[in-house]
């Protein structure tokens, strides 16, 4: 089975809307780098068409920082400042009134796993460093926040987080493409066709909706 994979998409629903057309989901696994929520104005709605899109076809969300952060801001020990400075303020005010979507919404964020893998792939948020504990949920060089060079796994590695200038990045020494293309940041929303060996087959951008970020 191929793979539909797409970088950050930060609340964008209309430009991800678009996007998602050009998924086949019987023949290919969607899987999606994390941060689906933040900055952009339709998080809730993000959300919602994500859980629609696992009854479609074979699909695979990954956690991204921001939904982990969101999941602190609700836990017990809330809330969590820095998550509304990071653009959570946004997405907690579509929740207002809505507390019995909002338990619904969390919950399916619990499910997220920090990777995905096979033989030749290998997919997470921020990417896999010479680090200790690459897995804890905190640690500023693990699979959630790294910034800066990644190791070569022997792999390909696709990962998210660091936006780029609008086109995906790719480093041959570590062999890692980064498909953030900054959705948020007005320029794109993209995402790859590959083969299950990692052989890339098409990619996609959509120039992200005004009406996403306004």
């Amino acid at each position: 089975m191929n793979l539909f994979v797409i970088g950050d998409v930060h609340g964008c629903f209309h430009t991800l809307q678009e996007l998602i057309k050009h998924w086949q989901p019987a023949t290919e696994l969607l899987v999606q780098t994390g941060d689906i929520v933040d900055r952009g104005n339709y998080s809730l709605e993000c959300l919602e068409l994500a859980r629609t899109l696992e009854t479609q076809g074979p699909t695979v969300f990954l956690l991204g920082n921001h939904e982990h952060e969101m999941l602190k801001h609700y836990a017990p020990n809330g809330p969590n400042a820095n998550w509304l400075r990071w653009g959570g303020r946004v997405t907690a005010q579509q929740y207002q009134g809505r507390p019995s979507l909002l338990q619904e919404h969390l919950a399916w964020i619990k499910q997220h796993p920090l990777f995905w893998t096979n033989e030749h792939l290998l997919i997470s948020h921020a990417g896999f460093a010479d680090t200790p504990n690459p897995l804890d949920l905190d640690n500023a060089n693990g699979v959630l926040w790294r910034r800066g060079p990644l190791t070569n796994k022997g792999k390909r590695q696709i990962i998210g987080h660091t936006p780029t200038q609008g086109q995906p990045a790719f480093d041959r020494v570590a062999n890692v493409c980064n498909i953030d293309t900054g959705a948020y940041l007005g320029q794109n929303l993209t995402a790859l066709r590959l083969s299950a060996t990692g052989e890339l087959l098409d990619e996609f951008f959509v120039p992200t909706l005004p009406i996403d970020i306004a």
